[in-house]
């Protein structure tokens, strides 16, 4: 059965997802890029930016289960790219290049209509403009079977723990404190949403936990 999952998805300490003023620069906004860490150095990260070796430790672990049964993903605006409002024009296709990480149909939540756009290695970026729940019905159909994973961002994400569509969420904790920046836990109450924390495992550069709807 799909499930509609987080999964990697690294917070601060003090529970932020981003930093603050997002652009071209600091995609991650400022100070956000730090808390993936535990990330970059894996074999699953270094496979998604073309090169070899990576550590297969219990982060990597994390990393490869993460893209899991995954067959397809739904994205925020700000996660596919720093610009707003009306889509100036076609040229804007995402951070990632000719050939995203994703390789299955992505849905990306936005209030301004755009066609699909086809990439390299299968990925498709679809844009929804009518809702969570609407971008949730098309990317179950296109997963066939599979799980669907919320990328991001924060504001994503809460949109569907408050209305309890989330299944299980892994988040890794970075070692860090951002202080600013979109805090994903900021006006949510999870334990009155039905939420428990049900796995957690310690590493060098991140504390990994497991979330999962009762």
């Amino acid at each position: 059965m799909s499930k509609l999952r987080v999964a990697a998805f690294t917070l601060s300490i003090d529970g932020f997802g981003a930093g603050s003023d997002q652009d071209l620069t600091n995609p991650l906004g400022v100070g956000g890029e730090a808390l993936h860490t535990w990330m970059v150095g894996t074999r699953t990260f270094h496979k998604m930016v073309g090169k070899d070796g990576g550590t297969t430790d219990t982060d990597e672990a994390f990393a490869a289960r993460s893209f899991d049964n995954v067959g397809a993903w739904i994205l925020g605006r700000n996660m596919f790219g720093p610009i707003r409002g009306e889509w100036p024009d076609e040229s804007w296709k995402g951070w990632w290049g000719d050939n995203p990480p994703y390789h299955v149909p992505v849905f990306v939540l936005t209030h301004h209509a755009r066609d699909p756009i086809v990439m390299e290695g299968g990925t498709t970026f679809h844009f929804v403009t009518d809702g969570i729940h609407s971008a949730l019905e098309q990317a179950k159909a296109a997963a066939e079977g599979k799980d669907v994973r919320i990328g991001g961002g924060v504001a994503t994400i809460q949109q569907y723990l408050r209305e309890k569509l989330i299944d299980n969420m892994h988040l890794a904790i970075s070692p860090m404190l951002l202080g600013s920046g979109e805090n994903l836990f900021a006006g949510i109450d999870m334990v009155r949403l039905g939420y428990r924390c049900t796995e957690q495992v310690a590493t060098p550069n991140a504390m990994h936990v497991i979330i999962e709807r009762a």
